[in-house]
């Protein structure tokens, strides 16, 4: 238990605080306040551990002071605890730190189909001492390799050295189609990240937001077999344009989640992308394709379509419709509109206001041949009768209308 601190610039400053690595797996959070405690007041202290609660082997040590801080490093710094030698620094930001962490195991993709151990040991020991190296195959057999080696230079000079070289024959550098991308064939030797630090890279990546991506270029494709790979759904794609990246997303087993993104170069090329492939049934599934939105511009379209929704289903509820009630909603536009109140102006408010001819004390019958109205002015039937049909409600044919009696004096 540490003393909450509840001012943020003081944790983010980085003033005071240590970071503490190589240490043994059994030096816990107790032990190590225990040892850096004696050059002065600590404001947090945790050893780093995984998952399941075990030691990553390092830890962060923050003191209140910059002069507490700077005699931990000298004094602890390459000391023994426990088992091993550990080492004191200045805590640096990710940022800030210069020339990349160092690393001795590096990756390497896109090699030649008859590589073996032969020609990985050939390629990769002149550049310093191997302690271990393995060749692996995808699902698409196509192989890769990690290598070991004894020191951070010689891995560094492996990386600067073979990263982009062409290791094709002539013929499949003759045979080379024209759409194709460097990055397809070209050796490709980097330092080995974990998964954590794979994900974390490609997050950065997709949160900067490339020009071509705001034009409309970058689509999105749900609804895929998890059978799909990359590669199958590139090929999917590729008649409607040249694709600048492709990638079908995958859950820890290696299996398609579903949906995937396809960025084109041109807006042309990805709107006929989406009118070609929208639903259309692949693996007995339809396909949904479309532009690809980032999560606020989602939510805010949502928002949007269902607050509208919401003010539609309000005003439908007789608000401005003659008809309340459950015949509110769809007759709001129709009967109780301006086609509505034209009629009442015409046919309806003369009948009822006693006009010539009308429904309240006229010369003629109350209702003649041809409607409601005697002699007087457009009656109500015709004009009812103007409006009524297309609108789904059927008029009464002219013959089955019956004359009313005259009205008793």
């Amino acid at each position: 238990i540490m003393w909450s601190q509840r001012d943020p610039s003081l944790r983010k400053s980085g003033a005071g605080n240590i970071f503490v690595k190589n240490l043994d797996k059994n030096i816990d959070n107790k032990a190590l306040y225990d040892t850096f405690s004696l050059f002065g007041n600590i404001l947090s202290c945790k050893v780093a551990c995984d998952p399941s609660g075990k030691s990553r082997g390092y830890g962060f040590v923050h003191y209140e002071t910059e002069e507490a801080a700077k005699q931990a490093i000298e004094r602890v710094n390459n000391m023994q605890i426990g088992d091993k030698q550990v080492e004191v620094h200045s805590f640096q930001k990710r940022t800030e730190r210069e020339g990349g962490p160092a690393f001795t195991n590096i990756y390497a993709k896109n090699l030649p189909d008859d590589f073996d151990e032969e020609k990985l040991k050939s390629m990769f020991s002149e550049f310093g001492t191997i302690t271990s190296s393995v060749i692996l195959e995808d699902r698409l057999s196509r192989k890769f390799c990690f290598v070991n080696y004894e020191t951070t230079e010689a891995a560094g000079k492996a990386v600067e050295a073979l990263n982009g070289k062409d290791l094709r024959t002539e013929e499949q550098k003759e045979a080379q189609k024209e759409g194709d991308k460097q990055e397809d064939y070209l050796l490709y030797v980097a330092r080995h990240m974990s998964k954590a630090e794979r994900a974390r890279e490609f997050r950065e990546k997709s949160s900067a937001d490339p020009v071509g991506r705001a034009a409309g270029v970058n689509l999105y494709v749900k609804n895929l077999d998890e059978g799909t790979t990359d590669a199958s759904l590139r090929e999917l794609f590729e008649p409607f344009g040249a694709i600048t990246s492709c990638i079908a997303m995958k859950d820890d087993k290696e299996k398609c989640k579903g949906f995937g993104f396809v960025c084109f170069t041109t807006p042309d090329e990805a709107t006929k992308a989406v009118t070609e492939m929208h639903l259309k049934v692949v693996k007995g599934k339809p396909l949904y394709v479309g532009l690809a939105e980032r999560k606020a511009q989602r939510e805010e379209r949502l928002r949007q379509r269902y607050t509208l929704g919401k003010g539609m289903g309000k005003e439908g509820k007789g608000g401005k419709g003659m008809m309340g009630g459950p015949m509110g909603g769809c007759m709001g536009g129709g009967m109780g509109g301006p086609a509505m109140m034209g009629m009442m102006n015409k046919g309806m408010m003369p009948m009822m206001m006693g006009q010539k001819g009308g429904m309240m004390g006229g010369k003629g019958p109350m209702m003649g041949p041809m409607g409601m109205m005697g002699k007087g002015g457009p009656g109500m039937m015709p004009s009812m009768m103007g409006m009524l049909p297309g609108k789904g409600m059927p008029t009464m044919p002219m013959g089955m209308m019956r004359p009313m009696m005259p009205m008793m004096p």
